[in-house]
């Protein structure tokens, strides 16, 4: 069985935090965990509402930062181990994590893991994701310097769409034969490994 966590000096201070947190709060945070877990650059919460949760919880700033963070991480290494349910409660346990805290959030990944897996998977590494493809071929017959020649060109146009900033750009690029038959050779690898890893 793998090991999903170490318990380090910062995973046994928010795990004290976690054990001390009101148990009819402690849900609700982490609803709201797994339901942004998947989004990378956004905040499960907002500065405000950080705030507010610091009164609630009776936590300092630093302290709501590594219980938020902790949980997020407990969750992503389940998601990224897929782990069953008695496994991820056995791991807590080790955590001395308390049985009711414990019990919860394996209710939580329980009740919406599936979910926040698939959410996972969906999520890309680049921001930046082709749209669309356009090319045309051309055939240079001649130059200023050399009358009969035969020098074929492709020209492409991808449509790359930026995820966070909603634009949109073109990159052209121009390729000759012996060019594009390279390229054409390392696209062919990159399919080989990926269909490899699925």
């Amino acid at each position: 069985m793998a090991l999903l966590f170490t318990a380090t000096p910062a995973i046994k201070r928010a795990v004290a935090s976690i054990n001390a947190l009101e148990p009819s709060k402690f849900p609700l945070l982490l609803t709201r965990i797994t339901q942004k877990l998947h989004l990378k650059d956004d905040r499960t919460f907002s500065e405000e509402e950080e705030t507010k949760l610091q009164d609630a919880l009776a936590l300092t700033a630093g302290d709501l930062e590594l219980v938020l963070q902790t949980l997020e991480f407990f969750l992503q290494q389940a998601a990224y181990h897929a782990a069953k349910p008695a496994v991820f409660t056995q791991q807590l346990q080790q955590l001395d994590m308390d049985e009711d805290k414990v019990k919860t959030v394996v209710e939580a990944w329980t009740s919406s893991g599936r979910e926040v897996v698939q959410r996972l998977r969906q999520r890309t590494l680049n921001p930046k994701q082709l749209e669309d493809i356009n090319w045309r071929l051309s055939l240079q017959m001649a130059q200023a310097t050399q009358v009969k020649m035969k020098m074929p060109n492709a020209m492409f146009e991808l449509a790359v769409k930026n995820e966070n900033t909603d634009t949109r750009e073109k990159i052209r690029m121009e390729f000759t034969h012996d060019e594009l038959y390279k390229f054409y050779n390392q696209l062919e690898t990159i399919q080989k490994q990926l269909d490899s890893l699925s």
